[in-house]
C-alpha cells in the first residue's frame, strides 16, 4: 500500500537530495500530513535528514523503484507553471508597481500578515482581467497586505476599488499611493469581524481576498465578502493553501460556497508563491509550528496557495450577518503550521 504524498516525495527524491523546504513544496498535503509522512518515511528507513537536506536510503532508492517513481517536470518553465506572463501592455503599471512595493510596510504577525510577489499580484490581476471582471468593475479587497487593490487600480481599468484592512499602516500607505497617481482607490480601516456597513453592503461587482484559513476565520472573510456583492453574475476571488487546508477543510470551504449561492469557476493551483524574504512573514518564522517541527530555517520559495474564483448564481447569503468575536479561533486550529504561535 502506498499513500500519494509518499509518491509524491519519493518521486521527487528520485532526482537527489532537496531541502526539506523543496519537499513541501513537491506534495500538495497539509503540513501536519506532510510531516506525519517524512516521519513515517525515516521510521521506515526510506530516507535520511541531515543539515535539513532530505536523501533517499539505499532502501528508499529501491522503494521509488518499485514504485516506478521517477521525477519528470512537465511544468512550463516560462510562466512558472501558472499559465500567465504579464503582458507588454501591463509594462508600465509593473514598473510604477515594483517601486511601489519597496516601500510597504513590513508584515506584523500579530495580523498573520505575508504578502504574494509582486509579479504573482499582477498575474492575479491579469487574470480577473481575462475573466471579465477588472473592467468598468467596482471591486472590495478585504484585507490587502498583497496590495493587489493598488495594482488593480493602476491599470485604469476598474471604475472604483476600496481595500478595507485593519492595519492603519497598510490603510494610510494605499492612501497616499492613490493620492500620489491619482487612483480611483481609497482604502478604509476596517475588523472583519464588525458587520461590513450599509455603505459597503451590496455595492460591488467583485471582493478579492487573502483570508486567514481556519473554518471559523475564513466563514467570516467570505460572509463579509459575499455581503458586499450585488448579486446574481457578481464574482470573488480569494487564496488558499492546501498547506494549512487539508482536504477536509476544503471539503467544509467548498460547502459553505454553495450554501452562500456561489458556483466555483476556477482553481488556478499554486497560482501564487509568498517570497522567502526578511521582509515578508519569514522574518518571525522561528514562531511557525513547521520550522520548530523540522528544526532548520526556511531556504525555499515553498509557501504558495491555490487561487479561487466563485461567482455567484443568485444574491449572496452570508453564513455570518452580525457582529462577532472569534478569539483564539480566527487565526489558530490544528491545521495552522505556518501562523505563528
Amino acid at each position: 500500500m502506498r499513500s500519494r504524498t509518499e509518491v509524491q516525495l519519493l518521486q521527487r527524491l528520485s532526482r537527489g537530495s532537496a531541502s526539506v523546504w523543496e519537499l513541501v513544496d513537491a506534495q500538495d498535503s497539509s503540513l501536519r500530513e506532510f510531516y506525519a509522512a517524512l516521519q513515517e518515511l525515516k521510521e521506515r528507513g526510506l530516507i535520511e535528514v541531515a543539515g535539513g537536506k532530505v536523501s533517499l536510503t539505499r532502501a528508499g532508492v529501491e522503494r521509488a523503484s518499485q514504485l516506478k517513481a521517477k521525477f519528470f517536470d512537465f511544468r512550463c518553465s516560462a510562466c512558472d507553471a501558472k499559465g500567465y506572463v504579464i503582458p507588454p501592455e501591463f509594462d508600465d503599471v509593473a514598473r510604477i508597481f515594483y517601486k511601489i512595493t519597496e516601500r510597504r510596510p513590513l508584515p506584523v504577525e500579530d495580523y498573520d500578515q505575508g504578502y504574494i510577489s509582486p509579479e504573482d499580484v499582477l498575474k492575479r490581476v491579469a487574470f480577473m482581467y481575462e475573466r471579465g471582471d477588472l473592467v468598468a468593475s467596482e471591486i472590495l479587497v478585504i484585507g490587502d497586505d498583497d496590495l493587489l487593490s493598488i495594482a488593480a487600480a493602476l491599470t485604469g481599468l476598474p471604475s472604483r476599488v476600496i481595500a478595507i484592512d485593519i492595519d492603519e499602516r497598510l490603510v494610510n500607505f494605499i492612501n497616499r499611493v492613490a493620492e500620489e497617481h491619482g487612483l480611483c482607490l481609497e482604502a478604509r480601516s476596517y475588523d472583519v469581524q464588525e458587520p461590513l456597513g450599509d455603505e459597503l453592503a451590496r455595492g460591488f461587482d467583485v471582493f478579492v481576498s487573502d483570508p486567514v484559513e481556519t473554518l471559523e476565520g475564513i466563514k467570516l472573510f467570505l460572509s463579509r465578502g459575499a455581503a458586499s456583492l450585488r448579486g446574481e453574475g457578481s464574482a470573488a476571488y480569494f487564496g488558499l493553501t492546501t498547506l494549512e487546508a487539508s482536504r477536509k477543510k476544503w471539503y467544509e470551504i467548498q460547502r459553505m460556497l454553495y450554501k452562500m449561492g456561489f458556483v466555483i469557476t476556477d482553481i488556478r493551483r499554486k497560482f501564487s508563491v509568498y517570497p522567502c524574504e526578511d521582509t515578508n512573514f519569514f522574518r518571525y518564522q522561528d514562531k511557525l509550528r513547521i520550522v520548530k517541527k523540522l528544526g532548520t530555517r526556511c531556504d525555499y520559495n515553498w509557501f504558495r496557495s491555490a487561487f479561487y474564483r466563485i461567482e455567484a448564481i443568485k444574491e449572496p447569503e452570508p453564513l455570518i450577518t452580525g457582529k462577532i468575536k472569534l478569539g483564539d479561533k480566527f487565526y489558530h486550529d490544528e491545521e495552522c503550521w505556518a501562523t505563528p504561535e
